[in-house]
């Protein structure tokens, strides 16, 4: 079993940053591609962004390219997002994420753990 918390969330101006964090216990973190998701006020949670055991590799959904940046440190069994020119758009519960299956297939009903969620807001 592997608990995930997430740490980080809060209420920024448009075009400021901030820097989730998901802290994973357990022994097979290293083995899990881990990820974020999202959910907006009366809208379906969505795919963010996610990243291979490794770390070679990572995955973003198109709104965010170029703005967040995923990574993980596998000594320390944690995964970040770094946001950064925040948008109204991006206020969210963000939902930390992991799953056997690879960051490839990063989707909601193949995921194999979660956080309870950070919630972001981007206002002025």
């Amino acid at each position: 079993q592997v608990q995930l918390v997430e740490s980080g969330g809060g209420l920024v101006q448009p075009g400021g940053s901030l820097r989730l964090s998901c802290a994973a216990s357990g022994r097979t973190f290293s083995r899990l591609a881990m990820g974020w998701f999202r959910q907006a006020p009366g809208k379906e949670r969505e795919f963010v962004a996610a990243i291979s055991w490794s770390g070679g590799s990572t995955y973003y959904e198109d709104s965010v390219k170029g703005r967040f940046t995923i990574s993980r440190e596998n000594a320390k069994n944690t995964v970040s997002l770094q946001m950064n020119s925040l948008k109204p758009a991006d206020t969210a519960v963000y939902y930390c994420a992991a799953s056997f299956r690879g960051a490839g297939t990063f989707e909601e009903a193949l995921m194999n753990f979660w956080g309870q969620g950070t919630q972001v807001t981007v206002s002025s």
